[in-house]
């Protein structure tokens, strides 16, 4: 299955002197647990140049963004006010307000006043319930509502491009439509690896599920020359070949998936490498009893929590080989300290890579950061369900609809 090309319209030489720019980003950003601090603003960070260039060239721009599942609800845990605060520390020559709705007299007030260099946060968008409505009808007039205060529109929001929500579709049919850097660079990087990859290309591909991995493991045989599979998922994949895996998680209604992967990629001349070893653990956690298995099989009373050390030399050295590699998953329980060693080499073994790494998936960047070799990466995707719908080779609704208005 071919990924599709898209060529869709950017924002590099686009005239928006004087105009307001309706610019639609993912500011998803995590909080502390009392909600008053942004512990990570790396979703704010990755839309500045965007910012940036749109306010140089003389735009007034009205963000748009939405921040957890408020699910159609006025949750003051998740305003946006605290986003409008941050960006305010980053645009040292705007002034950022801040408009408490999204829709209604006082947002268009708010928009109406806009000096041209100037930026207004909206309320999240998810406090609607029509943002997410099923019916096509619902959200196009919500869309009115906000699209009405702008002349273009930009999406950078690109970990919301799996949506067909009001504000990525609708939007972008009610407006003349373009791409922001972020948007426009991962859909470049990811289509380029995936349609013509520097070979060899290596996916790493790990996470608790092989449930959530099958489509991306089917679309990525075709593409890749290794596999090398990892986490909880390579369990399932261990026990439908016969091999002991103790307490660990397995998925029994995909024996037969994981068979007929490990057949499709023989047909494919795509190897895939499975753990060899683990580093067990009698419980959950880095209280139990811990022991590294020196063979593929996990004794009873023990789950698998990490690759071994057999199974780290192996994958290292693929990847050190590779002149691509993509990685989606961790190999382990990562976020605990006792289970993080295989997650790790895998990410200073990427950052080796004399060719283009790509690393896609929350956890993934998480892992990337926790080994201190983000900036050694080519590109961090900032896409979680995005990035995997992508690798699986779907249709984005966001990416869909600035293609077709190009």
């Amino acid at each position: 299955m071919n990924i599709m090309k898209f060529d869709i319209p950017g924002i590099e030489d686009l005239d928006v002197n004087g105009k307001k720019i309706l610019l639609r980003v993912d500011f998803n950003v995590p909080l502390s647990k009392d909600g008053s601090t942004i512990t990570d603003e790396t979703r704010i960070t990755a839309s500045l140049p965007t910012i940036q260039h749109l306010l140089n060239r003389g735009a007034s721009l009205i963000i748009v963004s939405h921040m957890g599942r408020p699910k159609g609800k006025d949750d003051k845990s998740l305003s946006l006010q605290i986003v409008a605060d941050r960006l305010q520390t980053h645009l040292k020559d705007a002034k950022v307000h801040f408009s408490p709705e999204a829709i209604g007299s006082e947002a268009e007030k708010h928009a109406a006043a806009l000096a041209k260099g100037d930026v207004l946060v909206l309320e999240n968008i998810r406090f609607y319930e029509e943002e997410t409505a099923k019916d096509k009808k619902v959200r196009e007039d919500f869309a009115k509502k906000i699209t009405k205060m702008a002349d273009i529109y930009v999406d950078d929001a690109f970990g919301a491009a799996h949506r067909a929500h009001a504000s990525i579709v609708e939007f972008a049919e009610q407006l003349p439509a373009y791409a922001g850097f972020l948007l426009k660079k991962e859909i470049d990087v990811i289509q380029k690896i995936l349609n013509a990859p520097e070979r060899p290309f290596v996916a790493i591909i790990g996470g608790s599920k092989v449930s959530s991995k099958i489509a991306v493991l089917e679309n990525l045989i075709t593409k890749v020359d290794t596999i090398l599979i990892g986490g909880a998922m390579a369990y399932t994949f261990l026990k439908a070949r016969g091999l002991e895996t103790g307490t660990s998680l397995v998925e029994p209604d995909f024996f037969t998936a994981a068979h007929q992967i490990l057949e499709k990629a023989d047909y494919h001349k795509c190897k895939i490498l499975l753990p060899e070893d683990h580093v067990t653990a009698s419980e959950f956690s880095e209280k139990g009893k811990i022991k590294k298995t020196t063979d593929k099989n996990i004794p009873d009373g023990f789950m698998g929590m990490d690759i071994g050390p057999k199974s780290i030399d192996s994958y290292t050295k693929a990847i050190k080989d590779a002149k691509t590699v993509l990685w989606n998953g961790p190999m382990g329980v990562f976020e605990m300290d006792s289970f993080a060693q295989g997650t790790v080499e895998v990410a200073k073994a990427m950052a080796k890579v004399k060719g283009t790494t790509v690393v896609g998936g929350g956890d993934s960047v998480f892992a990337a950061a926790k080994a201190g070799v983000t900036d050694k990466m080519t590109h961090v995707s900032t896409g979680g369900g995005a990035t995997l719908e992508f690798l699986e080779g779907k249709e984005l609704p966001g990416v869909k609809i600035l293609d077709k208005k190009k």
